[in-house]
């Protein structure tokens, strides 16, 4: 799997209220979760975002509830994946769980700033800054996680006949 986006960037304990505020999770419908990802962080993420975007944080990324709606927004307004410095443990397995790519690489992080293109191989654990020519190692992501992702999800797989 490999990813190439424009980095969008944020610092240390995003949590999931900001990602998506608790007024919108009456709904489950994608694409308006979407419509309000970030939007009590950054009222311009959702204008600027583009399919295949990559996010790009500082330490324990989506900390707060345990809430599934915060990787889903993530993931359907168009970030392809999310690399941080680390992760709330809940919202790691709820990623993986929705088909959102996520790696943990604080060297990344620390090194790739907001708009640098960025190119993340997990098959090979290779995340490459295009923009500064920088290339950081982190570790691929095991078979199973691969085939989730590829998937669309974890129930996705297990339909599919993969896991």
């Amino acid at each position: 799997m490999k990813y190439t986006g424009n980095a969008i960037k944020y610092g240390d304990n995003v949590d999931t209220d900001v990602i998506i505020p608790a007024r919108y999770l009456n709904t489950s419908d994608h694409r308006e979760l979407a419509s309000h990802c970030m939007e009590d962080i950054d009222k311009t993420f959702v204008s600027r975002v583009k399919q295949g975007d990559i996010m790009v944080a500082g330490q324990n990324f989506g900390c707060g509830s345990s809430r599934e709606h915060a990787p889903i927004a993530i993931k359907a307004s168009g970030i392809s994946v999310v690399i941080a410095k680390s992760f709330a443990r809940i919202f790691y397995r709820n990623a993986i769980n929705i088909g959102l790519a996520i790696v943990e690489c604080p060297e990344a992080a620390e090194g790739i700033s907001e708009g640098d293109n960025v190119e993340a191989d997990l098959d090979n654990g290779i995340i490459r800054n295009i923009t500064t020519g920088r290339e950081y190692k982190t570790a691929p992501f095991p078979e199973f996680v691969q085939k989730i992702i590829e998937n669309g999800g974890l129930m996705q797989a297990i339909a599919n006949g993969m896991i």
